[in-house]
């Protein structure tokens, strides 16, 4: 049996778009802090990393006239945050929010490298013999 390196690599380069898409969002946010009746956007990780487990029971758009999905295995539908304190010009961007969300999100970005670069030692261990 061989080796799928994709199918190997598949989860740690789920977790990666998912953060990248994540980080994005968190910089708009932040970058959006002082306009009038911006509304602060994430994502829920979670949901989006069950949902790209589930893609392969995901419906196929067969016909032209289907509804296309924005959603994929590595972009997650974009979510409007619930301020606990709106601004009185309609803003939602809670800086310190989006600075924690950022520290968490660069911690889990890191790690999946981490992680990452392992596996693919551990898998160029295994194809040299340890050479």
């Amino acid at each position: 049996m061989g080796l799928d390196i994709n199918k190997a690599l598949d989860g740690h380069s789920r977790v990666l778009g998912l953060a990248n898409q994540r980080l994005q969002l968190l910089a708009e946010n932040i970058a959006n802090a002082d306009t009038p009746n911006y509304k602060a956007k994430d994502i829920d990780f979670l949901s989006a990393m069950q949902a790209a487990d589930m893609q392969g029971m995901q419906v196929q758009e067969t016909n032209a006239r289907h509804i296309a999905t924005t959603a994929g295995p590595n972009r997650a539908e974009t979510l409007y945050r619930v301020p606990d304190q709106p601004s009185l010009d309609g803003n939602t961007v809670d800086a310190q929010m989006e600075s924690s969300a950022v520290a968490e999100t660069a911690v889990r970005y890191q790690a999946t490298l981490t992680f990452l670069n392992q596996r693919i030692s551990a898998m160029r261990m295994a194809i040299t013999g340890g050479r």
